[in-house]
Formats: structure tokens, sequence, C-alpha cells
């Protein structure tokens, strides 16, 4: 039995499981398997599960993006580029290659979101010409870091936001004065996600308008407060499910080798 599964803290949230299993069942694959790998600790607990019989790869979430480094012998180069790891492939000699398909999955499902979007009111064909200037984005863990990679790539010139205040980062308390210049506002933080799915992160959303692209990476709830409130304003929302898939597809392609 090939052995696949997602580490990370909590994972109650976590549709990867079901969507690997369906996947399987979909395609006739019989002799895999995909779990759910609870672990708030990886100093203690990956050691062990790395050495699981038959385990061939694994996703990786919050909060351990970048704390499962120590753990590989090599990255890929996607995985150089953002500077966090979101998929593992234990090699046929027993070594563990670090990869991220965070990066792949936002850039697309971005781009695929406005181009799909603009498309309805117009036949312009350039997609990299009509996204968003300037975004912000929310939150500074590893998920954010193939977000700012893909922006990067993107041409689109971003602020981060958190609780603290940085040398090039903005603090929630500076977001009023400088939201209107900012088109995309980019959740990755875990803010809203299920059980928690009252939560929102801190903005002034009555300064939303139709002209703000409000992307969060949660897809559990599939509208969270972020988006709901963003959407009362008139601004277009998505949520981060069409991300989930395109980078799971992804990290299925990297464990094939």
């Amino acid at each position: 039995m090939t052995r696949y599964g997602l580490i990370g803290h909590p994972l109650t949230h976590s549709f990867s499981q079901t969507y690997f299993t369906e996947k399987f069942a979909r395609e006739g694959i019989t002799n895999a398997r995909y779990d759910l790998f609870d672990m708030p600790d990886v100093q203690t607990e990956l050691p062990d599960l790395l050495r699981l019989s038959g385990l061939r790869g694994l996703n990786v979430t919050i909060p351990h993006k970048t704390n499962v480094l120590p753990f590989l012998d090599r990255l890929d180069a996607s995985a150089q580029k953002v500077g966090a790891v979101n998929v593992i492939r234990l090699e046929d000699d027993g070594t563990k290659t670090g990869f991220n398909s965070d990066y792949y999955g936002f850039r697309q499902s971005l781009t695929d979101w406005v181009g799909g979007t603009v498309r309805e009111q117009s036949d312009d064909p350039d997609v990299l010409s009509i996204l968003p200037a300037n975004a912000l984005i929310l939150g500074t863990g590893g998920a954010s870091k193939a977000v700012i990679a893909a922006l990067h790539d993107l041409g689109i010139a971003y602020k981060l936001v958190s609780r603290t205040k940085s040398v090039h980062g903005l603090t929630y308390a500076d977001v009023p004065s400088v939201i209107a210049d900012y088109q995309l506002i980019v959740n990755c933080s875990p803010v809203g996600t299920y059980p928690k799915a009252d939560a929102a992160p801190d903005l002034p959303y009555a300064q939303l308008t139709s002209q703000h692209w409000l992307y969060d990476l949660v897809y559990n709830p599939a509208e969270t407060e972020f988006m709901r409130r963003g959407r009362q304003q008139g601004a277009a929302v998505m949520n981060g499910y069409q991300m989930l898939v395109l980078q799971a597809e992804k990290a299925w392609e990297i464990w094939q080798g």
C-alpha cells in the first residue's frame, strides 16, 4: 500500500483527505491511501512519520511550511523560489525533497478568476493587462510566501499586513489610510477557518468598493466572513478551493515523479 498524507495543526478544516480519497476511487487507484496526520510539533513527531512503511509523499499546511525545512535533503526550484514547502516527496533512496505547489495553485487560480470575470464584461484576452496593480497580503506565514512569489512574477506590487510593525509591511491599524490604493486583498492567515467561521481579518470593510478583489486562501467554509463582508460592499470575492485543487493535482504529479 502506497501512503500519502497531510501534516499540520489543526486539521479539522481540511478537505485534502476527502479530495484524494475521491480521486483514488474515481481513477481506479486501489493501492493507495491518504491520511491526515495532525502534528502540533514536527520536531518530535515528523521523524517517526517519515519512517512509515509505504510513505511516498506528504502535503504540508499551517503552521509547518517552513518548520519542515531542516528535515529535507534538498529543495526543488519551486521551494527555493518561495522559501517554503507544502509538498514532500520521499525518494527511492530514502532522501526527502521539498517542493512548493502553492505558488502554481495561487497564480493559476488568480489569473483564471480575474480573466474569467473580466471576459464576462469584455473580450480583452490579455489577462496580465487587467490584473489589479497593487495587493495587500494579510499574514506573514508560509502560505504568504507563495503568494508573494506569484504576485512578484505577475508584476503586482504588494504590502504585507500583520499585527506587528515591520520595516517593509503594514499593521492592520495602517490599512484604513491605504486600502483605496490596493485593489487586491489576499487573506493568507487562518482567520475565519472552520470552526471559527464567524471571525474575519480586522479590516475597514465599509471602505471596500466594487473595484476591490478579495481572495481568501481559506476554503472551509465556502464563504468566509471576510468574503461575505466584501461581497456586501460590491467587491469580487473568491475562496481557496480552486487553489487547493490545482496545488493538489500538482502535488500528485510531483509524487509520481
